[in-house]
């Protein structure tokens, strides 16, 4: 079956959500419009068989190919531009953002795979994040899916509340404002558009501490690489599990490891860092649109108290957890 009309669907939505952005809903990302719309319109016009392989790859594929291309836009010289007090608060914010994640889910009854995904998207960097562990705990796309608009959803609050929360709390102070904004929020776009909201110096400090997530993916896809293969060891037994080569790194979490330590050592030229965030951005929205057309809203809906309870009681954490180190340790 061909890619090409699921494909051009996810497209189409994906260039509409650039044009709403930029025209209409300028603090909605396009990445957040495009999920919205593909949601909407998969369930209740394009239902077509015919769209499904499309979708399918636009999801998975393109997802990929953003990770990867997110490795040009950072280096590992942002952990200096931070400072110890920096690192230190996105650690332990990350950390701790993972630990109540995994406990909150066992507590609820989500899937081990649930609890991960939803783990590394809202401590790290979103989709993104989500993209990169799920072959290396071997989720089901249903589970991927729900994580994913889950993590979107309570992204989009986040990005709506926190400039004026931000600016209550820690008034005229950019560096704080910064630092709670690129230290909680889940994707790039979000943070960029959350930012923007407040002053460009603000944008440019949340950037900062974003980035320093976006470095800390390696690690986090390799702790949840280890972890799922320890659980199947037991519950399974070691004859019974056999892990890939790749499993524990896929070859766009390689990708973009390769590209952030090349942009490290030889310093892309601007020209080069802005083609791949250009390529990284359009990626991400076409894939979150093809991820809506393919999101069962009833199923999703069925899951509704519990799941919501789920998000709202991570994004809760999140911000609280954010508030106190940015006040204990960040001058």
């Amino acid at each position: 079956m061909s890619i090409l009309p699921g494909f051009l669907l996810s497209f189409a939505i994906a260039i509409v959500s650039y044009l709403l952005n930029r025209f209409i809903f300028h603090s909605f990302g396009s990445a957040t419009i495009a999920i919205l719309l593909g949601i909407i319109l998969g369930n209740l016009y394009f239902k077509q068989v015919t769209l499904f392989a499309g979708t399918a790859w636009s999801e998975k594929k393109l997802l990929e190919f953003s990770v990867m291309f997110l490795g040009a836009t950072v280096t590992f010289q942002t952990i200096g531009k931070l400072g110890f007090s920096g690192v230190g608060f996105i650690l332990i914010q990350m950390i701790s953002t993972i630990i109540f994640v995994l406990f909150m889910g066992k507590k609820l009854g989500f899937s081990a795979n649930v609890s991960a995904l939803m783990a590394s998207g809202n401590a790290v960097c979103g989709s993104s994040a989500i993209a990169a562990v799920e072959p290396v705990i071997g989720s089901e796309t249903s589970e991927k899916r729900t994580s994913i608009a889950m993590v979107n959803l309570m992204g989009t609050i986040l990005m709506l509340s926190l400039p004026f929360l931000g600016t209550w709390i820690f008034g005229n102070n950019d560096l704080l404002r910064g630092a709670l904004i690129g230290g909680t929020e889940q994707s790039v776009g979000q943070v960029v558009a959350s930012a923007t909201m407040v002053n460009p110096n603000t944008t440019t400090l949340a950037t900062l501490f974003k980035i320093m997530r976006i470095i800390m993916l390696v690690f986090v896809v390799l702790y949840f690489g280890f972890r799922s293969k320890k659980q199947k060891i037991n519950e399974q037994g070691p004859t019974q599990i056999k892990i890939k080569r790749n499993s524990f790194l896929p070859w766009y979490v390689l990708g973009f490891l390769v590209l952030c330590t090349l942009d490290t050592l030889i310093h892309f030229v601007p020209e080069v860092s802005a083609t791949a965030k250009f390529l990284s951005g359009w990626c991400e929205t076409i894939a979150l649109a093809a991820i809506g057309l393919r999101l069962n809203l009833v199923e999703f809906i069925k899951a509704g108290k519990k799941l919501l309870i789920y998000g709202l009681s991570t994004l809760v954490f999140q911000v609280v957890l954010a508030l106190i180190l940015i006040s204990l340790l960040i001058k």
